[in-house]
């Protein structure tokens, strides 16, 4: 049996959720008008009822984010929740909190988000053995941790791929809470990783002035498709429920060709998992669309810098270098790239991330908004492609049909249409009228066929036409579009009615969790999350950063993100060539924030604590 290989997209609301579908997802991910981790990106249950019934015409899925914590008093409501998103006939839920599978839930499958500490094979075994049916896995995990999660268990692995990376550990991120009572992990994340910080060595000397030091590059993982499918991966999610719909469209469309070709490939092994194909009229590119620069971040281990200092705005798609000024604009290098409208990134004289519009391009001269003195051999960056952009929010400009063969025949009352679909489902329509041989047969069968072959706006293509006369019919064309017609509309209920929901009820474990002893970063924060974990064999149990913040001495990250290692002062990676080593502890300041780093070099991570914390350092 083929494995299934899916495109999972965000969706901000529905109609971003109907283009990622007809872009070629797989599946889209949304959240509700509760309890998802994208307080900004909310959806009625009444528009996620219509994004299930477009996405299962197309055989594709719809996942719900119910991935916050919940406190006591949140119980119920995320319990009723649930259960409508059941009625409504979403595919499954993707969770952190642990106590909802303490919860009376329908059989709905339930996805572990990457916030729930899906970092090592013995947690990713407890949760498929507690009935989670797909693991979202951090991301910074490499390819040989990865394989060795898939030898470990069955179950099903997500990863992402492309979009926005989050500098800490997901799910363990204290910032905001800490600065200003926005819990990450309730949905209002401030993204204090984006902002500007001073860094202030052991000695009180400042090293960098103002930089956005926790800033890093978007994720492109798009090259290694085919050793993530191998090392178990069978889900590719694309980052970005905040996002707009050119970045959805242009994300989805590009992994869409990229994983086609591997499937091609590889035919008797792996399989798309949903229906249909999509035609564009665009050529997807990931850099035409919002990005910071691309990292592979650790999937190939520890090897390059993935800081995005200057900005943490997009950059966008390079263009060239800046060859000379003149008169009121510039002669930049691959100009003929640009377009009027367009936008510009560049680095400034202050070495500060700064822009301009594209007013018109004469001749080789591009004419900005704002002539700004730059440095010959300046980078020049496109962040707004005005002409993509338009070319992409057209909405035919990806459409998404199914395959269907259809049979025209004649009988004893008039005439049948057959249809049969990509996927096996049948239909046939009938249309009782007289017949009355035809006095002109030239072009007859050939006329019938041209008319139902118009499929026009439905969601069907026709692959091949037979038209099977015992003797050549006159027939209007009135008739053949009726008939076509309403041969179409059926099979589409057909094959929204036929969906087949993979269902999979909770049943209470007790197998033991791989730890006894859980601190803040597990994130329990209700009486439900408690007695999961205690009947699965935790002794203690410390409540959530939330429950407990002591302001001023927290922890508020770990990553595996590294200070040390953008300046190229790592012992572990560039002792060869760092020279003398920093004077610790390192300070991140913005304002009269302060954060003290901790570098722990055997797990090769950083932790960010608050300014007054205690902190040991550790020797190189």
């Amino acid at each position: 049996m083929r494995k299934k290989i899916e495109i999972l997209a965000p969706a901000k609301n529905l109609y971003q959720g109907m283009a990622a579908i007809n872009a070629g997802a797989d599946a889209v991910y949304m959240g509700a008008h509760m309890f998802g981790a994208r307080t900004n990106a909310t959806n009625s249950v009444e528009d996620i009822a219509q994004m299930v019934n477009y996405a299962h015409l197309f055989k594709a899925k719809v996942l719900v984010t119910v991935n916050t914590i919940l406190y006591d008093n949140e119980l119920e409501p995320c319990r009723k929740l649930i259960w409508e998103l059941y009625r409504i006939g979403v595919d499954a839920i993707i969770i952190q909190d642990m106590g909802l599978l303490e919860m009376d839930l329908p059989p709905i499958a339930i996805h572990a988000s990457t916030q729930a500490n899906n970092r090592d094979a013995a947690h990713v075994k407890f949760l498929a053995d507690a009935g989670i049916k797909k693991v979202v896995l951090a991301r910074e995990l490499n390819l040989d941790q990865i394989r060795e999660i898939h030898e470990a268990t069955d179950v099903e692995l997500e990863f992402f791929v492309t979009g926005a990376l989050c500098v800490s550990f997901s799910g363990n991120c204290y910032m905001s809470v800490a600065n200003g009572e926005r819990s990450a992990n309730r949905g209002s994340c401030a993204q204090n990783c984006r902002l500007p910080y001073q860094l202030i060595d052991g000695k009180g000397n400042t090293l960098i002035e103002n930089s956005h030091l926790l800033s890093i590059k978007d994720l492109d993982l798009s090259d290694e498709l085919p050793n993530l499918i191998k090392a178990g991966i069978c889900s590719f999610k694309i980052e970005g429920r905040l996002k707009d719909i050119v970045y959805v469209k242009n994300n989805t469309s590009y992994l869409r060709k990229r994983l086609d070709a591997f499937l091609e490939a590889h035919v008797d092994t792996y399989e798309k998992a949903s229906s249909g194909r999509t035609f564009y009229n665009y050529e997807p590119e990931l850099g035409r669309s919002f990005n910071r620069g691309y990292t592979d971040y650790f999937v190939n281990h520890r090897h390059a810098k993935i800081g995005s200092w200057e900005s943490p705005k997009s950059k966008g798609q390079y263009i060239g270098k800046l060859l000379e000024i003149k008169a009121n604009g510039y002669v930049i290098e691959n100009y003929e790239l640009l377009n009027n409208g367009d936008g510009l990134y560049f680095i400034n004289e202050q070495g500060i991330a700064d822009g301009a519009l594209v007013n018109i391009i004469v001749n080789d001269l591009v004419v900005p908004n704002e002539l700004k003195s730059l440095p010959i051999g300046t980078e020049i960056f496109r962040n707004l492609d005005a002409e993509f952009n338009r070319m992409v929010e057209n909405e035919n400009s990806a459409v998404r049909k199914i395959g269907v063969k259809m049979l025209f025949k004649d009988t004893e009352t008039g005439f049948s249409l057959q249809l049969i679909d990509e996927d096996g489902h049948t239909h046939t329509a009938y249309l009782n009228t007289p017949k009355e041989p035809a006095k002109n047969t030239v072009g007859l069968i050939d006329n019938i066929k041209q008319n139902l072959s118009k499929t026009g706006n439905t969601p069907f293509v026709a692959d091949e036409i037979e038209v099977d006369f015992a003797e050549k019919w006159f027939l209007p064309n009135s008739k053949v579009n009726e008939i076509r017609r309403t041969a179409l509309e059926q099979l589409r209920e057909i094959r929204v009615r036929d969906y087949q929901r993979e269902g999979q009820p909770i049943v209470k474990t007790e197998h033991p969790y791989p730890v006894k002893e859980l601190d803040f970063t597990y994130n329990v924060s209700n009486k439900l999350a408690r007695t999961f974990y205690k009947r699965h064999g935790v002794t203690d149990i410390e409540k959530a950063f939330e429950l407990q913040w002591d302001p001023g001495k927290s922890r508020v990250m770990v990553t595996k993100y590294c200070v040390k290692y953008e300046l190229g002062k790592c012992a572990r990676f560039q002792r060869a060539t760092m020279g003398e080593k920093v004077a610790e502890p390192l300070t991140l300041k913005h304002g009269t924030v302060e954060y003290k780093l901790k570098f722990n070099c055997k797990p090769c991570e950083m932790e960010i604590w608050e300014k007054d914390a205690e902190l040991v350092l550790e020797e190189d």
